[in-house]
């Protein structure tokens, strides 16, 4: 989805907008899953890498810009921990347990023009 909003500074605000969001590549050069014995899945992610596409627009009561621009972020480390009911009754379920992500560097390029 598009993001959209509004910030206050010191001098106005300015009305921002992000759209046409695309992931571009996603890199897991370290992922694995275990099983923890009667309680659940383990998936454990190092050093992966995503990078995303989009389009920006600003809007000041100064001036208004817009282009193009790449994020990427990379050293991002996932541990997840899933929790598997062992009910015979019912569909088998899944519910996210516990979650911790950490990223080293974030590159963002903005190319625009006034």
């Amino acid at each position: 989805p598009d993001l959209t909003g509004r910030e206050k500074f010191a001098l106005g605000n300015v009305k921002y907008n992000i759209s046409r969001i695309h992931v571009t590549a996603v890199e897991l050069p370290s992922a694995s899953i275990s099983l923890l014995p009667g309680s659940g899945i383990k998936l454990v992610i190092g050093n992966a890498s995503l990078t995303i596409d989009m389009n920006w627009n600003i809007r000041t009561w100064m001036f208004k810009d817009s282009g193009r621009g790449t994020v990427h972020i990379s050293k991002v480390f996932v541990t997840a921990i899933f929790s598997t009911p062992l009910e015979n009754a019912g569909p088998a379920s899944i519910s996210l347990t516990s979650c911790r992500t950490t990223s080293g560097d974030v590159d963002i390029k903005l190319n625009g023009k006034t």
